[in-house]
């Protein structure tokens, strides 16, 4: 028990995460790979539910590594390009055992500042984070009966996904006595 609790220290601790994101980041780039991790700030939670029977909540979150919104000028209107991350769905126990669903969407800042102040973009923002969920994860969920949970700006455990671009100039060449402890990529 005490080795599981000393873990358990060990992983919420901010220095050994700090610790983690340099030694992966550092094992990544001698792949040829950027790596950056997107720490969602909270921003507000959408309750759905899935397939029409399980309950879910998507965390509509804002990360500055996000590309801004911009809007196009069109016949009729505007046509908006939101960029975002999701993250894998997980799912995580309730304190009364019973199991949830989450989603993290990521947008940029700028967008939940435009989605405070405008009713319309906080519905086109939800109804892109809908999309993202249903299209990425393989998944339906009830548009219908989507609603914004009132004081509540995230659920769960935040968690930080991991953006990966590829290094100008490609991999490394390997070491030359094909000793090398990771695999091939």
């Amino acid at each position: 028990r005490e080795l599981f609790a000393e873990f358990a220290a060990e992983l919420t601790d901010p220095e050994q995460r700090k610790l983690y994101e340099e030694e992966v980041a550092a094992l990544e780039r001698e792949r040829g790979v950027e790596v950056r991790f997107v720490h969602p700030t909270p921003g507000f939670v959408l309750r759905t539910s899935q397939e029409g029977s399980r309950r879910c909540y998507i965390n509509v979150c804002s990360n500055a590594l996000m590309g801004e919104p911009r809007a196009r000028a069109e016949r009729g209107g505007q046509r908006w390009e939101l960029p975002y991350s999701l993250a894998p769905g997980r799912e995580e126990l309730r304190p009364a055992g019973r199991r949830r669903l989450l989603y993290d969407v990521v947008f940029h800042p700028a967008a939940l500042r435009l989605a405070a102040r405008s009713a319309r973009f906080r519905r086109l923002l939800c109804d892109t984070a809908l999309e993202a969920v249903e299209r990425q994860c393989g998944v339906r969920l009830d548009r219908n009966n989507a609603t914004v949970l009132r004081g509540v700006s995230y659920k769960g455990v935040p968690q930080a996904p991991v953006i990966r671009s590829p290094l100008p100039g490609g991999a490394p060449k390997p070491p030359d006595d094909g000793e090398s402890p990771l695999p091939p990529f």
